[in-house]
């Protein structure tokens, strides 16, 4: 305030509320003595500065000091969220139960825990390390400290750890070092099975067979977008495979291998009407609970990615195709006097007859002589028509995603059809070839094999008629005339009614046949009147024994480990022995009066 003794006192505030009104000495005033105070405002006293700078710096430090402390706080301190993200994104998905055919259960999930670690909380990582593998001794402890030495917010420590491990990690009491509870897959029954089932790896992600064939159903899409679900929200996959069927068949091929000093083998039984697997073995196998076993070569699934000469089981497909087309009937006679030849080549019997042989007698006798004579009957075009129509040129696509493409002559003349008539120059997978046989036992539908459960009319929706229910009556009569009289003697299991053929074939080593190597077959239906199950077993390289009288052929090994088989599976399968035979088992067969041997049939 401003007094003013020559205007009666009156009086001007500083804001400026009646300055306009005062007269022009109070304005000179006022303004001098705001300048005045401006000016001392603004003054600079030089022993004052120093001390002012000094104040100045310490605040500036202090703010340093607070903010970088807090960097470092937050650091250190874990984000809730991030840690959850980056748990969720590392710990594994759930998968649902895969069950066999009637719900056992052959593939869950269980809950275990996990250790992990947040590198970035850990103060000693040498002594961290030290620690850990104490009480865990199969960390490396290398690729831990590794581990550790990163920069990430997540790592794994060790994956499904037991409960006493778990206690004796918790009772180290390091920071940045947590549990995480996971899905882990196992299999109760071991290797039973193990080449259909597959196997997830320690993310539970499917590397292999059926597990594999759900991740690409989709699963694999939606754990990746986050969605993480649980076992129960998952539908049970129901698989054809029957798992004590499965057991039986694996026992008998185990002993088989063995017994014939085999290095492989491998076994398969079909449903001929709805194309399901319901039991299948290849050895050596591994157990999926412990898979590195699995990544050998030799431990492949010889039934869907080996490929190989299927020998004279070959021949039914070549008399097939001649019954089909009408050029020969069960009673036509083909010349099989000595060997056949063709160039430089020449073509023998293994148990030549020297003799014109009927259509049936080339099919009990295995005459290599008379099925090539079939085949060029038909001509080579008839032949690479007809064997693309039974799904043996292409590659079979099933749900396992493992599987091998035929190997198919490039240049393919009549000295191929020749070969190829009875089961040689062509390799195919041995479930492509029990395809093929299964479309001339169930009345000549192709049906393509499957390891999920289905009914016949699911089956049949996109399967072909490849043949004529003639020719399928026709060829099950022939597969149970050589069980009765021919080579597949072995598999005449009491009750069963079974046909079936026999087929070796020698190796090829180095681009030559050997002549000391071997892959049998041996393919069976039972019954053969009413064929419900095809039955395949093949052998790799079995060896002769005293009890087959030094002989390596199909009928003396894979034929006698079939008839095992067929024994153990059948009741399992609901398939009970019948003990009176038949009395009309091929009708269309008796109406050219040909019955089978030692009946008036």
């Amino acid at each position: 305030m401003i007094n003013d003794p020559q205007h009666n006192n009156a009086s001007y505030e500083p804001d400026g509320s009646g300055f306009d009104d005062a007269p022009a000495p109070v304005k000179k005033s006022w303004m001098k003595r705001g300048l005045a105070f401006g000016g001392n405002l603004l003054r600079t006293r030089i022993d004052k500065s120093g001390l002012r700078i000094r104040l100045v710096a310490c605040g500036f430090a202090l703010l340093y000091v607070v903010i970088g402390g807090k960097l470092v706080y937050l650091g250190l301190k874990p984000d809730p969220q991030s840690l959850r993200r980056a748990a969720s994104e590392a710990s594994s998905g759930a998968r649902p139960d895969i069950l066999d055919r009637n719900g056992e259960i052959m593939a869950t999930d269980i809950r275990t825990m996990s250790v992990f670690a947040e590198p970035r909380r850990i103060v000693d990582k040498d002594e961290a390390v030290e620690l850990i593998t104490a009480v865990l001794p199969d960390v490396n402890a290398r690729e831990l400290r590794d581990r550790l030495a990163s920069r990430k917010g997540f790592v794994w420590v060790k994956r499904g750890i037991t409960a006493k491990e778990q206690v004796e990690v918790f009772r180290l009491g390091l920071p940045g070092v947590g549990f995480l509870p996971e899905n882990k897959r196992v299999y109760p029954n071991g290797p039973i099975a193990a080449h259909v089932l597959g196997f997830a790896n320690v993310d539970n992600i499917g590397i292999a067979g059926i597990e594999k064939y759900i991740d690409s159903r989709g699963l694999a899409e939606l754990n990746g977008a986050g969605f993480r679900m649980t076992a129960e929200d998952l539908k049970p996959m129901s698989l054809s495979i029957d798992m004590k069927a499965t057991h039986a068949l694996r026992d008998e091929l185990v002993k088989g291998i063995e017994r014939f000093r085999a290095k492989a083998g491998a076994a398969a039984v079909m449903d001929v009407h709805t194309g399901e697997i319901v039991a299948l073995a290849s050895l050596p196998d591994y157990d999926p609970n412990n898979p590195v076993d699995a990544l050998e070569p030799t431990r492949i699934n010889r039934m869907s990615v080996g490929v190989f000469e299927m020998g004279s089981t070959f021949k039914a497909l070549t008399l097939a195709m001649a019954l089909d087309a009408n050029r020969v009937n069960i009673n036509t006679r083909i010349d099989a006097r000595g060997a056949l030849r063709y160039g430089r080549f020449t073509i023998n019997d293994y148990h030549a007859q020297n003799r014109a042989l009927t259509v049936s007698e080339v099919f009990t006798y295995s005459s290599n002589v008379g099925t090539a004579r079939i085949a060029l009957m038909m001509g080579v075009d008839h032949h690479k028509s007809f064997l693309r129509k039974m799904g043996q040129l292409d590659r079979m696509r099933t749900e396992l995603p493992e599987s091998a493409e035929p190997i198919v002559p490039k240049n393919w003349g009549e000295l191929n059809t020749m070969t190829i008539a009875f089961g040689h120059g062509l390799a195919v997978a041995p479930l492509q070839a029990m395809m093929a046989v299964a479309a001339l036992s169930n009345g000549g539908y192709l049906i393509t094999p499957t390891y999920l459960k289905r009914t016949e009319a699911e089956a049949k929706k996109n399967a072909p008629r490849v043949i004529k229910p003639e020719t399928s009556e026709a060829m099950r009569y022939l597969l149970r005339l050589n069980a009765e009289i021919g080579s597949a003697k072995n598999i005449d299991v009491k009750g069963y009614f079974a046909g079936g053929k026999t087929g070796t074939a020698n190796k090829v080593v180095n681009g030559r046949y050997s002549n000391d190597r071997v892959f049998t077959t041996f393919t069976a239906i039972a019954p053969s009147d009413k064929a419900k199950y095809l039955f395949l077993t093949v052998m790799d390289e079995p060896q002769g024994t005293p009890e087959t009288h030094g002989y390596r052929t199909a009928a003396w090994n894979a034929g006698a480990v079939t008839g095992k088989i067929i024994e153990r599976t059948g009741p399992l399968l609901g398939l009970p022995p019948r003990f009176e035979t038949p009395t009309q088992p091929f009708p269309l067969i008796a109406r050219l009066g040909i019955g089978l041997p030692g009946s008036s049939r």
